[in-house]
């Protein structure tokens, strides 16, 4: 049979209208007046029926070339940042180690889970059993061979983490539940617990006996920072104040008034300069570094949601972890909100950000560590966010690029194009 081809069809014209078919038999000859008319049309309807189906495969291999492509696309956007970790029960704490591409969680059973992370997958390296009920806080040495962690217990262990040994076991250490721990040198660190009553520590005493313990506070405390100096400690708490301890004279430098709303989290800004201070209305203070009785400023959240916890992204960018599920960015100097950098179906409860400063991670109640690049700060353009801040309604919704969400601006912008 001759195949609906061009060449073929040149070569039709020239046969012999006197032909027999493939499946005649030798019975049936053809008349002289018999022609190939019949045959011509069917061959041309079956050419047109076959160029429109290798349209229609074109039309479709262009179709699945493109979903290949969305495919790839979303899976190099996926890359950006390791996947989520989900675990079996609740996470009090995130930290990243200081020098390898690790991350430790901390869950509500006193259990440390390490894992390693990259863009394309994590993957659990062991499991540190430390503590006999929930494990709140967990911190790395500057190096990342020691892992300091509190608990609810009321204990507080110094693990070897190259070995995954004990060096240090402080039973009993507070009276209460353990809230936060703060490493101030080599050899120091600060713990505060659920009562408001903070000690001192000295790793290389064998006694296990706090160098300086105070109670001034009247509910728990929720963070503790110094900086380079290692001069002053400062604490904040549930009962509205901010304590402040001269570390080398062991003891109290002020105590600020009592404010109306506890403070849940602090940070450093402006080489150290500024505290910035978070509610739990989601309103921010900031304090001058050695003027700790009383804010010098302040400004409000975008709502009058608890601000949980925060990670200082540069000198002058915060990110915050929100009771409505969101992490949102700020510029502190000036005042500016600029965008949700990321979000969680359900309040967050800790942050931490990586060695390197481009991935920050996050934990909810939805049992899952998150990530998320910020890589993109490094550029961030904060004069145009000062040019926004008449604009507030609108950056308040402002998804930024490590959000999963698209702004609906730039969808129908897409539309319109």
């Amino acid at each position: 049979m001759i195949k609906d081809t061009p060449f073929a069809m040149d070569r039709e014209s020239e046969v012999s209208d006197v032909s027999m078919s493939e499946d005649s038999s030798d019975d049936e000859v053809m008349e002289p007046g018999d022609s190939h008319i019949d045959n011509d049309e069917d061959d041309s309807e079956d050419e047109e029926e076959d160029k429109a189906e290798g349209e229609a495969k074109d039309e479709e291999d262009e179709e699945e070339d493109e979903l290949v492509k969305a495919i790839t696309a979303s899976k190099e956007l996926h890359r950006e940042h390791p996947p989520d970790i989900t675990v079996d029960d609740y996470i009090l704490n995130v930290c990243f180690h200081p020098e390898q591409d690790l991350i430790a969680l901390a869950n509500v059973n006193g259990d440390i889970f390490v894992h390693k992370y990259n863009n394309t997958e994590t993957s659990l390296q062991s499991v540190i059993e430390v503590h006999e009920k929930a494990c709140r806080d967990i911190k790395f040495n500057d190096n990342g061979d020691t892992l300091y962690s509190v608990s609810k217990d009321k204990s507080i262990m110094i693990t070897d983490f190259n070995t995954q040994k004990l060096k240090g076991i402080y039973e009993n250490a507070h009276d209460c539940p353990i809230n936060v721990i703060s490493l101030i040198t080599e050899n120091t660190f600060a713990t505060g617990d659920d009562d408001g009553t903070i000690k001192l520590w000295d790793s290389r005493y064998s006694e296990r006996t706090p160098i300086f313990s105070v109670k001034k506070m009247n509910d728990y405390v929720s963070s503790m920072l110094t900086n380079d100096e290692k001069k002053y400690l400062v604490c904040s708490s549930g009962d509205g104040s901010i304590l402040t301890i001269n570390l080398s004279a062991k003891k109290v430098q002020c105590q600020s008034f009592e404010y109306d709303e506890e403070f849940t989290c602090m940070g450093l800004f402006k080489n150290s300069t500024k505290i910035l201070a978070a509610s739990g209305t989601g309103k921010f203070y900031i304090f001058n570094w050695g003027e700790f009785g009383l804010h010098s400023d302040e400004f409000p959240n975008v709502n009058k949601k608890s601000i949980n916890c925060m990670v200082p992204i540069t000198d002058n960018i915060v990110i915050t972890g929100n009771e409505d599920g969101l992490l949102r960015a700020f510029s502190v100097f000036p005042h500016a909100r600029l965008g949700i950098a990321g979000q969680h179906d359900y309040s967050v409860e800790t942050l931490d950000i990586s060695r390197d400063g481009s991935l920050i991670a996050s934990s909810s109640h939805d049992n899952k560590v998150k990530f998320w690049n910020i890589k993109y700060f490094e550029t961030y353009d904060l004069m145009q966010a000062q040019g926004n801040k008449n604009k507030k309604s609108k950056q308040a919704k402002f998804n930024l690029p490590s959000s999963k969400v698209d702004n609906s601006s730039d969808f129908f912008a897409d539309l319109n194009k």
